[in-house]
């Protein structure tokens, strides 16, 4: 039995109907699937005991059960997904040393590997109350791109701080919009694993002030004083869905690799 295997977790993917960008989203065509299934399904492969759409609209719990998935109807004011995910935590009655994988359901192609990664490090992690990961930035725009959030770790893979600005500072080159060395610069990738007694607790935290300032709800954990585990992903992050643009390069990614 692999190591990965013997570490249970659950996955709970919030599918909000509502976006600003691509309205009714999570039931967008990709191929002959609506996107919420392709989630759905790459998570089911990635060991987890448990997978839960959770979502606050009945277009999205009615295209669930048409293709045999689980939802977990929530409330409609949640300001956040952790919110979300919390509310199911409770519904379904974890436990408090049980471990969530939050799972955006905007991710069509993500890594199942790249799932039980981030649970496995929770696990292994005691001193941390949340996992996450990252990814090497390859392209030296995405460094000054304020929708690429960055991640500096410690050397024992403990956030040190996430932000929106080009972090670390590379002196010299920076300021000349140049990138002599990407070692350092990682792109968080939006996928977190959590200890369902950590997430109830969360959500009772005040926003804190760098959190609002950011507008990075991790910031909230870093702020109280809580340490979240960070690691080079696995696998390359797939293409996320944001935008109608994207959903068309989703669709003939699809194609071209005959997902």
């Amino acid at each position: 039995m692999s190591v990965v295997e013997q570490v249970s977790f659950v996955v709970v993917i919030p599918a909000r109907y509502g976006s600003t960008r691509l309205p009714g989203k999570p039931l967008a065509m990709i191929g002959d699937k609506p996107m919420i299934q392709h989630v759905y399904e790459r998570a089911m492969l990635s060991g987890a005991s448990k997978v839960v759409i959770a979502t606050d609209d009945p277009r999205i719990e009615q295209a669930v059960a048409e293709f045999g998935g689980d939802a977990c109807m929530t409330r409609d004011d949640h300001v956040s997904g952790s919110d979300r995910l919390a509310e199911v935590c409770e519904s379904l009655g974890f436990a408090e040393s049980d471990i969530v994988v939050n799972v955006q359901g905007d991710e069509p192609f993500i890594s199942p590997e790249n799932i039980s990664q981030v649970a496995l490090n929770l696990a292994e992690h005691s001193d941390c109350v949340m996992s996450t990961l990252s990814t090497p930035i390859m392209d030296d725009e995405e460094v000054f791109n304020s929708n690429v959030v960055k991640v500096v770790s410690s050397l024992e893979g403990k956030a040190l701080y996430f932000s929106r600005a080009p972090i670390p500072w590379q002196r010299g080159a920076f300021e000349k919009k140049q990138v002599s060395s990407s070692e350092f610069c990682q792109r968080h990738i939006g996928i977190y694993g959590y200890r369902a007694g950590f997430l109830a607790e969360y959500v009772k935290l005040p926003p804190a002030a760098i959190e609002q300032l950011e507008s990075l709800e991790q910031l909230r954990v870093l702020a109280n004083g809580h340490h979240i585990h960070v690691e080079e992903a696995q696998e390359v992050p797939g293409l996320g869905v944001d935008t109608e643009e994207d959903l068309q390069a989703a669709n003939l990614y699809y194609r071209q690799h005959q997902l």
